[in-house]
């Protein structure tokens, strides 16, 4: 049984979990990513900022934890595991990040190894007088907000589940991609006609690239009912077909859970036999524990995210989530990008971080190559939380579709300090 801490609310604060969205506004930060080495700076700047208030966070009982997460008792756990994976994918991404060093010295400090890139955390300081002053306190408050995203799932898993972690090694997280490689994703279309979905696919023609539309059966058999398959064949051409289930909602306690991915998997490749690909994002992040020999035997994977733009909340921009998307790409170096084509917010936000990353060395990854390429792969890994119970992945309080972003079972690196 994993130990979990009780705590009494006395002072709740609700800006630690059920409230802010980790949010920042990209503006404050003086150089546009126009090169490769630029990126790699304001990544190394990132990484430092999160390390530090990782390292701040192991400082504060687990008592005084579930205060600031705004819950009753946490998963000690589980949140250890979860900030070694941190730490270890962070010094990763610092080993890729600091490749560009000798073009760019800034925020470039000596890291051989995780206890190393732990006293760099400890010693960082942007000084008053630096070129990024105005950066570093909005910095180290959002990630000081996302890093209570990340341990708030940590805390409540396995009860709850969520992108946080995988259950088997089957499970991708976007995490399995080269460095400064991302894929698209948009979740819970399609939209009505001519609404995001048609214009998001569009774009993507436009801009040579695809994404990976993960999309509702109950919405896909509407969207067909008001015209042709002939019709949606040509609304996603060229861009790859996912599974999110029959309905929006968690696949963890639903008894038609079974029946909500054969139905939604039919009626895709049935419908869009081009363009489906076998991977399956439950809504929420929420699933069984015991899902694995399901999936196996359809022929699926279960599609995790790793950077997730919070644009269905409700309760940030447009503008906000781009600029939370790019402060997350930065940070982590690779991954799968959420965005839903529920909304209107990604018809302004994709296309800012496609203007605003454009010269910085990312590659955007082929929707139809990233999973052929994992299932061409023989996968080594162990499960990675076998003895885990059996979720009760109920949406927890202040929760809110695609609770926030990374981590799972990889982890990478920071550096460098601010001149």
């Amino acid at each position: 049984m994993p130990l979990l801490i009780g705590a009494c609310l006395l002072a709740f604060n609700a800006q630690a979990a059920t409230g802010e969205i980790a949010t920042m506004d990209r503006s404050v930060w003086p150089e546009v990513l126009e090169t490769p080495q630029l990126f790699d700076v304001a990544s190394r700047a990132e990484i430092l900022s999160f390390a530090h208030q990782l390292l701040e966070s192991e400082n504060v009982s687990d008592i005084q934890l579930a205060e600031r997460l705004g819950l009753r008792q946490i998963n000690v756990a589980t949140v250890n595991v979860i900030r070694n994976r941190l730490w270890t994918r962070l010094f990763e991404n610092w080993k890729a990040a600091e490749k560009s060093c000798e073009a760019d010295a800034s925020f470039c400090v000596l890291v051989d190894d995780v206890p190393m890139l732990r006293q760099r955390a400890a010693e960082y300081k942007v000084a008053d007088d630096s070129f990024y002053a105005r950066w570093a306190a909005p910095a180290d408050a959002f990630n000081q907000r996302y890093l209570n995203e990340l341990l708030r799932m940590a805390a409540l898993f396995p009860q709850t589940s969520s992108e946080v972690e995988r259950y088997n090694s089957d499970e991708l997280s976007g995490e399995e991609m080269p460095d400064r490689t991302f894929l698209l994703n948009f979740e819970s279309g399609p939209s009505v006609a001519d609404g995001a979905t048609d214009w998001l696919a569009d774009f993507m023609r436009q801009q040579k690239i695809n994404a990976t539309f993960f999309v509702l059966g109950k919405n896909l058999q509407t969207r067909l009912d008001a015209s042709s398959a002939q019709a949606l064949q040509t609304l996603y051409r060229q861009q790859c077909v996912g599974l999110q289930g029959w309905e929006y909602r968690s696949h963890a306690h639903w008894k038609d859970w079974q029946d909500s991915v054969e139905r939604s998997a039919a009626l895709v490749q049935q419908t869009l036999p081009d363009n489906f690909v076998p991977l399956f994002r439950p809504p929420y992040g929420h699933r069984r524990a015991d899902s694995a020999p399901f999936f196996r035997d359809q022929q699926l994977r279960v599609s995790l995210w790793n950077i997730d733009s919070q644009d269905a909340t409700g309760r940030i921009s447009a503008e906000q989530a781009a600029h939370r998307v790019l402060t997350l790409m930065l940070l982590w170096r690779r991954g799968n990008i959420v965005f839903h084509d529920s909304t209107d917010k990604p018809q302004q936000a994709v296309p800012w971080l496609m203007a605003n990353t454009a010269q910085s060395g990312v590659v955007w990854e082929d929707c139809h190559i990233y999973p052929q390429q994992l299932s061409d792969e023989t996968d080594q890994a162990e499960p990675e939380d076998e003895a885990a119970d059996e979720p009760e992945d109920e949406q927890s309080e202040g929760q809110t579709p695609d609770a926030s972003q990374p981590s799972t079972d990889q982890a990478q690196e920071p550096a460098k300090q601010g001149e």
